[in-house]
């Protein structure tokens, strides 16, 4: 078991280390706190508001994630392609779905690593007031999952385009789509003529109705099984691709 989960663990730490060879990780790392505390402050009135909670900070996470996720997940394969390493990639004895799944990993875990670096916004809450530990978990842990089924979605756009810009639109575009299907909204200009099933089917597809269910600390495990389902078929289809352009090769 352990000779078999040596080549997944050294793939991972080659593409985790990746992030830190360059300095757009810690850009990366900066712009996503400034952006997603002054969404919070600015726009949400976290202080203003009277209530010791961090709802203002997650509920621009789905929005906020379509600008600086894509970004994270563009060069995956993409930027493989570019510069031709993919094909010496691909022909070294490891299966395709272990590279995938250690890109993905390696890109979720510094997503994680994102998450964290907002620490001190949920720090200065507790500071001014008592905010429940508990909702606040939840609310990391659904972005994080949140943030797990965008780069699966960039995993796969990644491994469409060579160029990285191209899988940067077609990863938000996929994510705007998922984060908008189920609102109101959307169907606000012909909601009579919207049959109920296919109402019920865009709901449940939405990306921000399953987020908000787990931030307000309602532990349901439908919507942990959504964001696993999402992530386990487009890291699927991301495989059958990477696969179909190596026979190409």
């Amino acid at each position: 078991m352990m000779l078999s989960m040596q080549p997944s663990v050294t793939i991972f730490k080659r593409e985790f280390g990746q992030f830190f060879r360059s300095p757009r990780a810690f850009i990366f790392l900066f712009v996503f706190a400034s952006l997603s505390s002054g969404a919070a402050f600015l726009v949400g009135d976290l202080l203003e508001r009277g209530q010791a909670d961090l709802t203002p900070f997650f509920n621009w996470h789905p929005w906020l994630f379509l600008l600086v996720l894509p970004a994270l997940s563009m060069g995956l394969w993409s930027d493989e392609r570019r510069t031709g390493t993919i094909e010496t990639l691909l022909t070294l004895p490891v299966a395709t779905l272990t590279w995938v799944l250690a890109k993905f990993f390696a890109a979720w875990l510094f997503a994680g690593l994102a998450l964290v670096f907002t620490l001190p916004l949920a720090a200065t809450l507790y500071y001014l007031g008592d905010p429940d530990t508990g909702v606040v978990i939840a609310g990391y842990l659904g972005s994080w999952w949140l943030a797990g089924a965008y780069l699966a979605i960039g995993s796969c756009m990644s491994a469409l385009s060579r160029h990285q810009l191209s899988a940067f639109m077609l990863t938000a575009t996929v994510c705007l789509l998922f984060c908008l299907s189920g609102l109101p909204m959307v169907f606000l200009f012909d909601v009579g003529q919207w049959p109920k099933p296919i109402m019920f089917v865009f709901q449940q597809l939405s990306f921000v109705d399953h987020f908000q269910s787990i931030t307000r600390g309602v532990f349901v495990l439908s919507d942990f099984l959504f964001f696993a389902s999402v992530m386990v078929v487009w890291l699927t289809a991301t495989t059958w691709i990477v696969d179909m352009k190596k026979a190409s090769a």
